[in-house]
């Protein structure tokens, strides 16, 4: 990904990050030029396209520092972010908080499923919560397809849910071709998948499985690029930057059919597949000069790079907010 950050030169970075160093944990001596060290980042593929954005910026004027970003899934990165293996985790959800009770219904034996959150504090695993970006979740079919325009939240449920007996389109709406649907998305690990299941379904979980289901979102453009009659469900910079292949389809969530787009995310109309993206930083990680340098260059730059990559910037309330959590936690 090219930006015109890359014009950028290591004295500037360097400059930048020494002005903004109050209050941190890093020397205030340290400069940008200087430091060295690895980061590792993983967690949703939603928000892996802007992290990496990110990571290939900071790396132009800071080459002593590696920064590994890779996308298991929201679910799959916490359980390595919980387990102290990575230093943050994208996700396209908030962490979860809330325990389920076992078989025997007594919270705290073990056999109950502990939260995300709860795994965390178990491990001693302190971090904070910076949210980079809105995302509009996108429903997708084929550039073949010439019949979808437009989907109500309830024919999606009628698709998606638990034990749906749909099978073709005939099925979702009288007219439409008795050819079977071919579906696509995220799987169980995917904030994106927990995100789409609530909001359409209901209920975390309660999703059909017999669907072709993968954490690459570029893998899920070429299945569903592959036929005029699939259908699938990701996040919207994913539709932008293969527009020759997929196109958006309208969604009808009570307030008329509406397109995916950063106005209808950031005025409501978009609904409700209008999402907030995240990070989740390790306070311990965010005590390395790199790691806590990496994280203010992400806030300074991330309405910029989010936009390059097809995603929406935050509003400046709300940017100032991520600042704010992120300064509050260096201290």
């Amino acid at each position: 990904m090219k930006s015109t950050m890359k014009k950028f030169s290591v004295a500037i970075a360097a400059a930048l990050f020494i002005a903004a160093c109050g209050g941190s944990t890093a020397s205030p001596s340290a400069s940008a030029a200087a430091l060295t060290g690895e980061i590792t980042i993983d967690g949703s593929s939603t928000v892996y396209p802007i992290a990496e954005a990110v990571a290939e910026e900071f790396q132009n004027a800071n080459s002593g520092v590696q920064v590994t970003v890779a996308f298991a899934g929201t679910g799959g990165g916490f359980k390595k972010f919980c387990a102290g293996e990575t230093d943050a985790n994208d996700a396209s959800r908030p962490i979860k908080t809330s325990d389920k009770p076992g078989a025997d219904g007594v919270d705290g034996t073990a056999d109950d499923e502990l939260s995300e959150a709860t795994i965390c504090k178990n491990a001693g695993i302190e971090y904070v919560e910076i949210k980079v970006a809105i995302d509009a979740l996108a429903v997708v079919v084929s550039k073949e397809n010439t019949f979808v325009d437009c989907l109500t939240t309830a024919e999606l449920k009628s698709i998606w849910d638990l034990g749906s007996t749909v099978t073709t389109w005939a099925d979702v709406r009288a007219g439409w071709p008795a050819e079977k649907i071919d579906l696509y998305g995220p799987g169980a690990d995917s904030g994106t998948f927990d995100y789409f299941t609530e909001v359409i379904n209901g209920k975390v979980d309660q999703s059909r499985s017999d669907y072709t289901a993968s954490e690459d979102d570029n893998t899920l453009v070429a299945g569903i690029a592959g036929s005029q009659y699939t259908l699938g469900y990701f996040g919207l910079a994913y539709v932008t930057e293969n527009a020759d292949k997929v196109r958006a389809v309208e969604v009808d969530g009570g307030k008329g059919c509406t397109a995916p787009s950063a106005e209808g995310a950031n005025n409501g109309t978009y609904v409700p597949l209008g999402r907030p993206l995240f990070v989740y930083v390790s306070k311990a990680a965010l005590a390395r000069p790199e790691v806590a340098a990496f994280f203010r260059f992400f806030l300074d730059k991330t309405n910029e790079l989010s936009t390059s990559v097809g995603y929406i910037g935050l509003k400046d309330e709300d940017l100032a907010a991520s600042k704010a959590a992120l300064e509050a936690a260096l201290k």
